[in-house]
């Protein structure tokens, strides 16, 4: 199923075919180099002063890593994530030799970001959550101090979404996608002035 956004104009196939499913084909595996390509990705993303926040714990269905990663999701996320052909979770550092890093969360998004376009060029799917025990994480992978889990990621291959077997999560899935029109979104000569006609 695709659902491409409707957009005002033509946008770059990855963004516009980009969406956040929960149904995964559970038989459909990750290879090697295709998680390199998402890894290799998130790390030329653009970083504050190329201080590179950005870390990831992965690991691809019958992995270990994968079962931590999943066992640290809530029991909404655990329902259907298990599908999944790779579980990652995106840590941002804190600290470097030189003191605080400006912006981690920040560069931790544009990395995360660039994950997500590269499995859509890739031909597969991701989904990002917040839903996730951080302290499950810390003590599952031994993280430092100044790595902070922030964000867990599943990729893999879209599914039917008859798989998610819930009438509530079946229609989330089927949902057409909404955005606030470029008039609330992007403003001009003040607050509330749209910028585009």
């Amino acid at each position: 199923m695709r659902k491409t956004a409707e957009t005002s104009v033509p946008l770059t196939p990855a963004i516009a075919e980009r969406w956040s499913p929960r149904a995964f084909d559970a038989g459909a595996e990750l290879t090697g180099p295709q998680l390199t390509a998402l890894l290799e990705a998130a790390r030329w993303a653009p970083s504050f002063g190329n201080t590179q926040p950005a870390r990831y714990l992965a690991g691809r269905r019958g992995e270990r890593a994968f079962t931590l990663i999943l066992e640290a999701l809530n029991s909404g996320n655990q329902a259907w994530a298990f599908r999944a052909s790779a579980l990652l979770i995106g840590v941002m550092v804190t600290t470097n030799e030189k003191g605080d890093i400006p912006y981690a969360e920040y560069g931790l998004g544009m990395a995360s970001e660039n994950l997500v376009l590269q499995a859509v060029e890739l031909g597969l799917v991701a989904h990002q959550m917040a839903g996730f025990s951080a302290d499950a994480v810390r003590s599952s992978f031994g993280l430092p101090d100044h790595a902070v889990p922030r964000i867990a990621i599943a990729v893999g291959s879209l599914a039917d979404a008859s798989v998610l077997e819930d009438e509530r999560r079946i229609a989330r899935e089927l949902a057409p996608r909404e955005r606030l029109p470029l008039s609330e979104f992007a403003f001009g000569e003040g607050w509330g002035n749209p910028a585009l006609p």
